[in-house]
């Protein structure tokens, strides 16, 4: 039991940790002088494409399944 906890407790902090470098990653690339509401709205839907790779990893979607839904997030 202490060792689900302590892997439990492990993968979160890695997801915390992992955002804030995204949110760092994000400042860094940020132009400078352009207010921050703009280049959120021409940001993918990150979530969006973590819920499609979750599915993919997990087997529920095809390669090519994968492919076109990051296509449509993405706009491309």
């Amino acid at each position: 039991m202490g060792g689900t906890a302590y892997y439990a407790g492990k993968k979160g902090q890695e997801a915390a940790e992992c955002e804030a470098y995204q949110d760092a990653r994000l400042d860094e690339l940020e132009p400078q002088g352009q207010p921050a509401s703009a280049s959120v709205a021409a940001a993918p839907d990150t979530d969006a494409l973590d819920k499609l790779a979750k599915l993919h990893e997990e087997g529920a979607l095809t390669d090519e399944e994968f492919t076109a839904g990051k296509k449509e997030i993405l706009g491309l």
